[in-house]
């Protein structure tokens, strides 16, 4: 049983790495004052964090080309996923920013009481 659940949490952490893209790109959506600077930040944004995430933290940074590992992968995830609910936050969603935030949280600590 506690298998099943140690890969539910591996799962809600990739979909919560996904939620910050779309988080990204809604931000980015909305943020514009025009429709080519909200293109351009609609999907620059989710491309400028994946590209962080992929070279710092991918696979929980086994996979990374660089990777984040003891308190940098804490601060890697802090600001990714902070990035994430304030991005949210921004785009007038704060409902959403902080559920993300809190899911952040609990996946965070299940994965370092789990050794994940």
């Amino acid at each position: 049983m506690l298998n099943l659940a140690k890969g539910a949490n591996l799962l809600v952490m990739f979909l919560l790495e996904l939620g910050v893209l779309v988080a990204a790109g809604v931000w980015g959506f909305t943020a514009g004052s025009n429709w080519p600077v909200r293109l351009l930040l609609g999907l620059g944004a989710p491309v400028a964090f994946a590209v962080v995430w992929a070279v710092f933290g991918a696979g929980g940074g086994a996979n990374a080309p660089i990777p984040a590992t003891g308190l940098a992968r804490v601060a890697l995830e802090v600001v990714w996923f902070g990035g994430g609910a304030a991005a949210l936050v921004a785009a007038g969603r704060p409902g959403v920013g902080a559920l993300l935030a809190a899911v952040y949280l609990v996946n965070a600590v299940l994965r370092l009481l789990w050794n994940q």
